[in-house]
């Protein structure tokens, strides 16, 4: 029953055995679906080549604030020509980071605007990242209204705090491998302390494997792994946490009349 709501198998990190890690997470995880994300102009084309390849991935598409000095005009055009597309459920991701700053950060500001923009003429819920930039990506989410669209902001890294403020603007928190580890205290407590109802579960495959493959090549079946530490934090079910947040997905990426029929 589980749902990787973020995952980068299109990644060349993947070239090697693709088919085979997509076969294990079905079979040996139990993983029935996945959103696999683009972040600019190479990645948008594979994660969409990807989506049509197998029926149970979907793609979200963005500009990641990484790449926002080399978006263009025609570049959030092309991303809005993609909204159309059958398999595309989300914009993103999209929005800050202060950690590498590859980007100027007024850059990286107007592009995630724009893109919030976008997503309000489409109706597509947004997915965010956000890297040591927490009170200035709440800022822009306020002030452009996005909880209009909503979304999740992906590999949730914020305190209780943020999160309250983060729910208030209609977003989902998801979170990945960092919940597994040992000295992870934040990400622990958000995962006690989410409502189950805005809670969604992700890998960032090939990044940010959870314990015990920490360090190593991270797979949309570890998404597994995710669950079961947050279900043991909650004191519920593995199975009655994968069907809760396969559920929340669905809702959000409005894919009832597709996974539920």
């Amino acid at each position: 029953m589980l749902f990787d709501t973020h995952a980068h198998l299109n990644d060349p990190k993947f070239d090697g055995d693709r088919a085979e890690v997509i076969r294990r997470a079905r079979e040996e995880y139990g993983v029935q679906t996945i959103l696999n994300v683009g972040y600019n102009k190479e990645t948008i084309a594979t994660s969409l080549k990807l989506a049509e390849e197998y029926e149970f991935i979907y793609s979200a598409v963005g500009w990641h604030p990484h790449d926002a000095k080399d978006c263009t005009d025609a570049d959030l055009e092309w991303i809005r020509s993609l909204t159309t597309h059958p398999k595309v459920v989300a914009l993103g991701e999209m929005g800050l980071d202060y950690y590498w700053d590859n980007s100027p950060r007024d850059v990286q500001a107007q592009v995630f605007r724009r893109q919030i923009a976008l997503a309000k003429e489409t109706g597509l819920p947004i997915i965010i990242h956000d890297r040591d930039a927490h009170e200035d990506v709440v800022r822009i989410l306020k002030e452009e209204h996005a909880e209009e669209v909503g979304g999740v902001m992906h590999c949730f890294g914020g305190d209780l705090r943020i999160m309250e403020e983060v729910l208030k603007l209609n977003f989902m928190i998801g979170l990945g491998g960092p919940v597994t580890f040992k000295n992870a205290k934040e990400p622990k407590e958000v995962a006690k302390e989410v409502p189950l109802d805005r809670l969604l579960i992700e890998t960032d495959c090939p990044y940010l494997a959870p314990h015990p493959y920490r360090g190593n090549r991270n797979e949309t079946g570890y998404v597994r792994l995710v669950a079961e530490k947050i279900a043991e934090l909650r004191g519920m079910s593995p199975e009655e946490l994968a069907e809760a947040t396969r559920a929340n997905a669905i809702r959000l990426f409005k894919l009832e009349k597709v996974l539920n029929a």
